[in-house]
């Protein structure tokens, strides 16, 4: 069996680790591991678990194995591992229902002009009505309006059962870079969305996918959620598109670095009472996907034979 290493624990929340703890012979775990702390945390671990920690070639001398507790391997050398044969598990498809439910989430939230509806409330507009209720923004019934979803795998199809419930006509696009997908391209689709959701990786295809030039296309009051990778969408475009009436809402758990620690136009607008939502990179985070992680990288050690 194997001896593994898990770098950067605290990045998981409470979740049980016995899974892995039973599918190796001995398991150490470091709540965070920076660079300098790298080489002597992996120690003599024959397994390097990592959610975020970046993995760099030079480490990778006598490893058999690398598991990335996330689906996304951007923070590994992935041609190093190949040049020193070491594979590089991660897992997939272990948070569908979360990520779903918070795009949901995000979808409706903008759909109400629930943001800017909650800074009325704040600034006593409801308090000081003539009558009994506020109707000074309007609000979007989504049945009967179209979603296009950029990327088709499960979480996209899982996005897209829940707006068909909601009454909504579901539209893919073709995948951006393919040259065998016949659908047609995200920019051709645009004009008919009236919700876009983001569910693709980034990559050269994929980044500032929505962007100035096609931003122009979209109908007026048209809503924007993107759960996928921060830089997908165009931010700052994005957010200057709300800011004239172009969209009619924009929400994000993702941005380009994270944390934010330089700050980002979209944080610095959250006063500035748009239809606009941030959360924190937490639509993944439910107990059952973060728990659900743990059992597939178990699978995976169990994989390597």
């Amino acid at each position: 069996m194997y001896r593994a290493v898990i770098l950067d624990a605290d990045t998981m929340g409470e979740v049980d680790f016995t899974p892995i703890r039973e599918a190796v012979s001995e398991l150490r775990i470091f709540p965070s591991t920076d660079d300098k702390k790298l080489a002597d945390h992996i120690g003599a671990a024959d397994l390097v678990i990592t959610n975020k920690v970046v993995i760099p070639g030079q480490v990778m001398d006598r490893l058999k194995g690398i598991l990335v507790l996330a689906t996304g391997t951007n923070n590994i050398d992935m041609e190093a591992a190949a040049r020193h044969g070491v594979p590089v598990l991660n897992v997939k498809n272990y948070g569908t229902d979360s990520v779903a439910q918070h795009t949901l989430m995000l979808m409706l939230s903008l759909a109400a002009r629930l943001p800017v509806y909650q800074q009325d409330l704040k600034q006593g507009a409801w308090q000081q009505s003539d009558f009994f209720c506020l109707l000074n923004h309007s609000t979007t019934q989504l049945s009967g309006k179209t979603i296009l979803i950029a990327g088709q795998g499960t979480l996209g199809k899982a996005v897209a059962g829940l707006a068909q419930a909601l009454g909504m006509t579901v539209q893919f696009c073709a995948r951006p870079g393919a040259t065998d997908d016949q659908r047609p391209g995200f920019d051709s689709l645009l004009p008919q969305a009236d919700v876009i959701s983001f569910h693709c990786p980034l990559n050269e295809h994929t980044h500032h996918l929505l962007n100035e030039d096609n931003l122009a296309q979209l109908k007026t009051g048209a809503l924007v959620v993107n759960c996928a990778r921060g830089g997908i969408i165009d931010e700052d475009a994005a957010l200057q598109a709300l800011k004239r009436g172009q969209l009619g809402g924009l929400a994000v758990d993702v941005l380009p670095q994270e944390p934010p620690r330089q700050g980002h136009a979209l944080l610095e607008a959250l006063d500035d009472n748009l239809n606009l939502i941030v959360t924190p990179h937490n639509a993944w985070i439910s107990p059952q996907a973060r728990q659900k992680i743990i059992e597939l990288t178990a699978e995976n050690i169990r994989s390597l034979g």
